[in-house]
């Protein structure tokens, strides 16, 4: 069955237009507290990142829950993964956030965590959009759900966050700038790196409701290197609005994106025996990492993009580490989601074993050329698009002109009415004019 609201991530978009009013969100916590519930009330918690839409969801998605007759428990501004965190320790029914991740404020949405503090499957993703064709109803004063604050949230997440790694480590003398995004992470990263003793420069940390995103964070990386570069620091930590995204900077101001990241983990685990299967990634991953992590012996698998696909194969097969470029990654062996802060301390982790620096660190890995162009859909509809012949023929014959040597994927963005064309392959200037005619070929249809 397709489903209707829910996106790869939650239901998204534009405050105000479609779906996301306070109208719609006030039922969605109402049919997601029926399904989640099972009918017999228990917990749910509520956590947001810093967009001021946030407020009026926060307040619509408590109504919706307690005319449903859960109890809610509200966390306020709190990272994706601490929402999930705390989900599990607090052996609530689910954990809601609102955030538009890496969006900037026009946009929120609405994402969930099971008890397990994973992403819903979409067989109860249609539960709950089977629930929203019916009439509302509220549940009789008796049973009505009772909203609390909990007020020690920010200090038990930075605890966890704290405890992924070695405590006898000392991390004294390393300077460290962190970016914040100006979202959830602001009053938790610093603070997690203080305590483990380094010294820290934040920046992207004075969110204002408006300014989540705003040429600050794992989107918008440059920031992070001029700090690094200017303070002379040892290296960036940029986090995303809601705090599961992570990308990194070397000493010398070189942006290292997820797959990187990615790589590093994977190869510090195997070395110390900690890895256990192979690790994951997505369509969008380069091809280089796959390359790398095959010449050490670790076997690389593709899901659909998506950290949820991700985390459903590490699930199934039993295995520990996968994640995306974009920087979500999944230490399952730490933790349930993406965890900007927690995949951070891993390298952290490594770079106080090991003595090098970021920029050692990431040289195992030879990122293929790769050209990633978003076309705006306007009125098109994606799947029409994705079905033209003269895309099709575009895309096949580019497929045939790189042979073994390159790899073509074109998709409709999960989160926003995108096209992203991506073309790799080993030579630049080949892969770039490839990826301008299959983009040409998409906006063509666009504009018909």
């Amino acid at each position: 069955m397709a489903r209707k609201y829910f996106g790869t991530d939650g239901i998204r978009g534009r405050v105000g237009e479609g779906h996301i009013n306070p109208e719609f969100v006030l039922k969605l916590g109402w049919a997601a507290g029926r399904v989640l519930s099972a009918g017999e009330g228990g917990k749910v918690l509520i956590g947001k990142d810093t967009r001021i839409s946030g407020y009026m969801f926060e307040a619509a998605l408590e109504a919706g829950l307690a005319a449903a007759g859960v109890d809610i428990r509200m966390l306020g501004p709190m990272p994706t993964p601490g929402i999930a965190y705390l989900t599990r320790t607090l052996h609530a029914s689910a954990g809601i956030v609102i955030s538009a991740s890496h969006n900037q404020h026009e946009d929120n949405g609405i994402k969930f965590f099971s008890a397990e503090g994973g992403k819903l499957p979409d067989r109860v993703e249609e539960l709950i959009e089977q629930e929203l064709e019916k009439p509302m109803t509220t549940v009789s004063s008796r049973r009505l759900g009772k909203a609390k604050r909990l007020d020690d949230a920010r200090g038990r997440y930075i605890e966890f966050c704290k405890s992924t790694i070695p405590s006898k480590w000392d991390f004294r003398g390393l300077k460290v700038v962190v970016d914040c995004a100006h979202g959830a992470t602001y009053h938790i990263a610093p603070a997690v790196l203080e305590e483990i003793g380094a010294e820290v420069i934040a920046i992207g940390a004075e969110p204002n409701g408006l300014n989540i995103n705003d040429g600050f964070g794992a989107t918008s990386p440059r920031a992070l290197a001029s700090s690094v570069r200017v303070n002379g620091a040892d290296l960036g930590i940029a986090l995303d609005g809601d705090g599961d995204r992570l990308i990194m900077v070397d000493e010398t101001g070189e942006i290292v994106d997820g797959d990187e990241i990615l790589f590093i983990i994977a190869r510090s685990r195997a070395n110390n025996g900690g890895l256990v299967g192979d690790v994951v990634g997505t369509h969008m991953s380069n091809l280089g990492l796959e390359v790398a992590l095959r010449e050490l012996g670790i076997g690389f698998e593709r899901v659909a993009v998506g950290d949820r696909y991700i985390l459903e194969r590490l699930t199934g097969q039993g295995w520990t580490l996968g994640g995306e470029p974009s920087g979500h990654i999944i230490c399952r062996d730490r933790t349930t989601t993406g965890d900007g802060i927690v995949a951070a301390l891993q390298v952290l982790a490594e770079i106080n074993k090991t003595g090098n620096t970021l920029g050692e660190l990431r040289r195992g890995m030879d990122k293929f050329p790769q050209e990633l162009i978003n076309i705006p859909l306007g009125t098109a509809r994606a799947a029409d698009i994705m079905l033209c012949e003269s895309v099709s023929d575009a895309v096949h014959a580019v497929e045939c002109d790189m042979g073994a040597e390159g790899r073509v994927l074109l998709r409709p963005s999960g989160t926003e009415p995108l096209i992203r064309v991506m073309v790799e392959g080993r030579e630049a200037g080949m892969v770039v004019a490839k990826a301008n005619m299959i983009a040409e070929a998409v906006r063509s249809q666009v504009r018909v």
